[in-house]
């Protein structure tokens, strides 16, 4: 019994951190709307107060933001990390399927989830939370259907923030069937064709009254979601054909999409804007991923943007870059997006686009991930002072930082 209540008592002490407060520091409260010399309570996980010259309330863990500058943390939309610890060494990857097995022979994984490959203390989420990156889309790939993404955020937590957060595709190489490019837009349509028929009448199906079908029957289960539009189609499409063609099975499905990597996707800025369809853009990425998607600009996310198009940045699934996010907004800012739509594309833009609700800004009542700045968060030079995730204080020691110590000071040998 004695033991019980302990555990109890432990539980009830994890569960209700202690109250911090930043103090003096410049607050971006959300896109387009700052505070200057500013505190920031957080209790309970949430943030309490926020506002100029507020005073600290008794108790409160004290962090001095004077010069500093306090952002909500970033989401990478779209990232491997958890998924893949070491790219090169197959035991460390995971919801990455070999292009042989993925392309021909089984192209459809829709039924795989990420929250089930997720691992929370992988050395890459560490790294990426030292980085400024308080939750990730952790997204599959590899085939024609990659399978379900899943929101995780990274303060060691098995539990996913949302998942199924997405359903994962691919258009173009990268998901081609049989090596042709109209193949593979028309096996989508037909696997989506088969999940509406088995949704309309599983009765059917299980009693073997249905035709072929594609894809097996957790798979057509999985796309249910995705055709109630409860979740968004993640749409690997470089070329101006390929968005063309995810914008039509849009349109005929009813279904909600996003754009994954959009090189061409500055081409159809109106159609994008006129469909509400958002684009996940590395501004780094200025070399044409495929020959038939060429026409690269790096301004493209200043471009959508002015056209009216939603614009997220994301690493686009690289694990050990993913600390880079802020610079890749830092790049957009230099290739003409305004500095408030950039910080928008790795805070509100990946919460909106998950229906992420109380992520995303420094607003009285949302969820406590925020990080502390040593200056401008998208300036390369500026580091990370702290980062709270839920209301706690997260370690920024990784494995990075375990090798400076290690070699920091090392014997002179003679």
């Amino acid at each position: 019994m004695k033991a019980l209540i302990a555990a109890l008592l432990l539980v009830a002490s994890v569960a209700h951190a202690e109250p911090i407060a930043i103090v003096g520091a410049k607050v971006h409260v959300k896109p387009g709307q700052t505070v200057e010399n500013a505190t920031v309570v957080i209790d309970n996980g949430k943030i309490t107060a926020v506002g100029a010259n507020l005073a600290a309330p008794a108790g409160a863990k004290i962090i001095d933001g004077k010069g500093k500058v306090v952002t909500a943390g970033l989401i990478d939309s779209v990232s491997t990390v958890g998924l893949v610890g070491v790219e090169l060494e197959a035991s460390a990857v995971d919801g990455q399927f070999e292009s042989k097995d993925a392309v021909h022979e089984d192209p459809v994984h829709a039924a795989y989830e990420a929250r089930d490959g997720f691992a929370p203390r992988d050395v890459t989420v560490s790294v990426a939370r030292a980085g400024g990156i308080t939750a990730v889309g952790a997204s599959p790939n590899g085939g024609l259907v990659g399978g379900q993404s899943a929101v995780f955020a990274l303060d060691g937590s098995t539990e996913p923030v949302r998942a199924p957060a997405a359903m994962r595709v691919a258009l173009g190489p990268n998901g081609a069937a049989g090596g042709s490019r109209g193949k593979t837009i028309e096996l989508l349509r037909e696997i989506l064709d088969d999940a509406r028929a088995f949704g309309r009448d599983k009765a059917s199906y299980e009693r073997n009254q249905k035709r072929h079908m594609i894809a097996d029957r957790l798979d057509l289960e999985a796309l249910q979601p995705v055709l109630a539009g409860r979740v968004p189609l993640l749409v690997d499409a470089q070329s101006e054909s390929d968005i063309r063609a995810a914008l039509r099975i849009a349109k005929d499905f009813k279904l909600r999409i996003a754009i994954v990597g959009g090189t061409e996707a500055w081409r159809m800025t109106k159609e994008l804007a006129a469909a509400k369809v958002p684009v996940l853009v590395d501004p780094t990425a200025n070399l044409p991923a495929q020959l038939a998607a060429s026409d690269v600009h790096d301004d493209a996310a200043a471009v959508l943007d002015k056209g009216g198009v939603a614009v997220v940045i994301s690493t686009l699934g690289g694990s050990s870059g993913a600390r880079t996010l802020r610079q890749l907004a830092g790049n957009a800012v230099g290739h003409g997006l305004a500095w408030d739509k950039a910080l928008a594309a790795v805070t509100t833009g990946p919460a909106a686009l998950y229906g992420l609700t109380g992520r995303g800004t420094v607003e009285k009542g949302a969820i406590a991930d925020v990080v502390v700045w040593s200056g401008d968060p998208l300036e390369v030079t500026t580091s990370v002072d702290a980062v709270i995730i839920g209301g706690v204080v997260q370690s920024l020691a990784n494995h990075q930082t375990r090798l400076l110590d290690r070699y920091r000071k090392l014997p002179i040998v003679r």
